[in-house]
């Protein structure tokens, strides 16, 4: 099961975190604020009052060994920028810092955050999807929890038909449309992707296609990233 932690419970970030663990993932809620987190509790897997800038506090709660933390804190920059810099000191896999402006995204990309929120243009359950289902590209939501998702086909779906793959059945998922990952050359000259708008039964999958699939964000996020 996918771990994160959370770091800095403002709108933001308790937004985020308690769209993460209704997605079905393992949250550590942290915060220096008492109140903030005795609000939060029943909601997240774990919630902890304690400074995100010492290490072993965070080490302490196992923050060291989640998959990602995201720092939303928003107000105290310098903490923003301390607590990066701790969380990047613990070898943590992937960091997702805030920011309120392009400089200070840049400052924070500098020392170690992996990528930057834009709390203003991005909203806490698109976050929360991108990170429990980075195999998804871009997301179209039709209806709350429902969408039209860009999936790159992995390897293990290679030389199979779409009949043979059967999406529906085992992913509960739609195929409506496929563009191939190959660029065809004509007359010595690179030519657009193949696009099949209605893909058949006997239609080969390739490593890479891009396939257009709808669903419910839920099984999204389940298809295989390999």
């Amino acid at each position: 099961m996918l771990r994160f932690a959370v770091i800095g419970l403002g709108r933001f970030g308790a937004q985020l975190a308690r769209s993460l663990t209704r997605s079905g993932v393992e949250v550590i809620a942290i915060d220096k604020d008492q109140k903030i987190i005795d609000q939060i509790a029943p909601d997240v897997t774990m919630a902890v009052r304690l400074d995100s800038t010492e290490d072993e506090a965070l080490r302490a709660q196992g923050v060291d060994k989640v998959d990602a933390v995201i720092i939303g804190i928003g107000q105290d920059f310098e903490a923003n920028v301390l607590t990066t810099v701790t969380v990047k000191s613990l070898g943590v896999k992937h960091i997702c810092a805030r920011a309120d402006s392009a400089m200070h995204g840049k400052i924070l990309r500098r020392i170690g955050a992996d990528e930057i929120i834009y709390p203003e243009d991005e909203s806490a359950l698109r976050w929360s999807f991108k990170l429990t289902a980075p195999q998804i590209g871009e997301k179209l939501e039709f209806a709350p929890g429902f969408s039209l998702g860009q999936y790159s086909a992995p390897a293990s779906f290679a030389g199979k038909t779409v009949k043979e793959l059967n999406l529906r059945k085992k992913y509960h998922v739609n195929l409506i449309s496929l563009r191939r990952s190959d660029t065809p050359v004509q007359d010595g000259k690179k030519v657009a992707r193949e696009v099949i708008n209605v893909p058949l039964p006997d239609t080969v999958i390739n490593e890479g296609d891009i396939l257009w699939l709808v669903g419910s964000d839920e099984n999204l996020s389940a298809l295989p990233m390999k």
